[in-house]
């Protein structure tokens, strides 16, 4: 199989004892006995392509004759990376049927084709067989980042991604692994924060990225989907798609993830990918190429859901993006089949864009969001805390009087406001683990609350109470909750 960013394969004829004009007309008269399409003929040579067809024909042929010497070469056109040997099946069934055409043809009746070709061959100035390339045509490598005619709004997300991440990190994100207050200041998908009013979140995280190297899987995966759907479906479908599938990703990950700090295009490029298979499972592509390229995109989408599973991967926006792009791609199936009705086209893009926004609004509205609140009654709390610990350090030359008072006001009433506001906080819809959080609070305000009732017995009585002495037990057992309540770091 050949592999790589514009699969090819190429020979040299083998047509001794024909002149250039022979070798061209028994060349193009073989072509088209073989139904390929041929753009150009010169005298130099022909360009062809193999069919009609987006998918069951992404190939070009070009044949060179210079100095009486035949070069045919066959190039995938750019929606494939990988070509299955199509390229070099191509090159074997055309010298196949070259060589049938030698036999049965003279020189002579050479002459007359090549005669009969002669009003056919493009003019001097036309001819880009003869003439070399403008400077910078072949772009190579680097023109997968550059827009051009069926590849346009691919390399414009790419190129955004790329730009993005690297002003993140030249604002001083780590190359590696972004912090999530980075990632949270450039616009990362986290429940608490998108659900309290900024719903935009929902957008700019499918355009961040957790470090260079999911940066660059990202784009890769995105470039290889770009190459194969966006020709087919258009800039305006492909655009379209990439946002809804987008924005229903991240609508996922809010639903499944309450702490999780969320990033990253492949919710959206999962919904490319959800196209994709949608329409692989339709008649739009021709039955040939359909099992081969159902069974590649259907390894990869298993594949990377599977590796999708280990702790640190959002799964929830692959999923969510996959199953919004396969329906999508049934809602786009009426238009696809009918290219030059650009009604259905546009009340198809209306549809799945009316049902994806409304989807996501409404899911927005009802979606509870007490983390907010959750986060306000611990703030309000370790404010009272601050204050109620602060009678401890009161001045050596404070009266007994003093102490006493101090302990019950602000003391003691601070910790019971402590403990109800805890208790209250126990009641919101908040996950397992912030309610975890909440009860060792609660433990922690009722042993703040039983240590300052000791205390205060223990100054009323002069030190004379009456059993062992507590102290060191509450002071213990605060320290161990204290060191439990810490949090632990923990990445997404």
């Amino acid at each position: 199989m050949a592999f790589g960013m514009t699969p090819n394969y190429t020979v040299d004829l083998n047509l001794e004892n024909l002149t250039p004009e022979q070798i061209l007309a028994l060349s193009v008269d073989t072509a088209r006995q073989m139904g390929w399409n041929i753009h150009l003929i010169s005298p130099a040579g022909f360009i062809a392509h193999t069919g009609k067809n987006l998918f069951a024909s992404r190939h070009e042929i070009t044949l060179r004759i210079d100095d009486g010497l035949a070069q045919l070469k066959s190039q995938s056109l750019g929606s494939e990376i990988a070509d299955g040997g199509r390229n070099k099946k191509n090159i074997e069934a055309f010298v196949t049927k070259l060589d049938e055409a030698r036999l049965t043809h003279t020189p002579e009746q050479l002459t007359q084709l090549y005669e009969e070709l002669q009003p056919q061959l493009a003019p001097p100035e036309q001819d880009i067989l003869s003439n070399p390339p403008p400077a910078g045509k072949d772009r190579g490598v680097a023109g997968l980042f550059i827009p051009r005619q069926g590849y346009f709004i691919t390399p414009l997300l790419i190129d955004i991604n790329i730009v993005l991440f690297a002003i993140m990190v030249l604002s001083g994100a780590n190359l590696l692994l972004p912090s999530n207050h980075i990632l949270l200041q450039w616009g990362a998908n986290f429940k608490p924060m998108t659900l309290d009013g900024q719903w935009w979140r929902l957008l700019t995280c499918c355009f961040l990225h957790i470090g260079i190297l999911h940066l660059l899987m990202n784009m890769y995966a995105l470039m290889y989907i770009g190459l194969l759907l966006e020709p087919y479906l258009g800039r305006l479908r492909f655009i379209v798609a990439y946002l809804l599938t987008g924005l229903a990703s991240s609508l996922a990950s809010l639903y499944w993830h309450d702490l999780t700090v969320s990033a990253g295009a492949s919710g959206a490029i999962f919904g490319m990918y959800g196209i994709f298979l949608a329409m692989l499972t339709t008649k739009l592509i021709p039955k040939e190429v359909r099992g081969p390229l159902l069974s590649s995109i259907a390894v990869f989408v298993g594949y990377n859901l599977l590796a999708g599973m280990k702790s640190g991967i959002d799964n929830a926006a692959h999923i969510g993006g996959l199953i919004s792009g396969l329906l999508i791609g049934y809602l786009f199936y009426p238009g696809l089949r009918q290219p030059g009705n650009p009604r259905l086209t546009y009340s198809t893009l209306a549809v799945a864009a009316l049902l994806i926004l409304t989807t996501t609004v409404v899911a927005y509205k009802k979606m509870p969001n007490d983390i907010p609140i959750w986060q306000k009654n611990m703030e309000s709390i370790s404010d009272m805390e601050r204050t109620a610990i602060a009678v401890l350090y009161l001045d050596s030359t404070a009266t007994k009087e003093k102490w006493l008072e101090k302990i019950k006001d602000p003391g003691l009433t601070h910790w019971e406001s402590c403990l109800q506001l805890a208790e209250d906080s126990r009641k919101l819809k908040i996950p397992a683990e912030l309610k975890a959080t909440t009860d060792k609070m609660i433990e922690y305000c009722q042993l703040r609350i039983d240590s300052y009732n000791y205390l205060y017995r223990k100054i009323a009585a002069d030190s004379t109470l009456e059993g062992e002495d507590s102290t060191e037990y509450y002071k213990t057992r605060i320290h161990e909750i204290l060191q439990e309540l810490k949090p632990t770091k923990k990445r997404k």
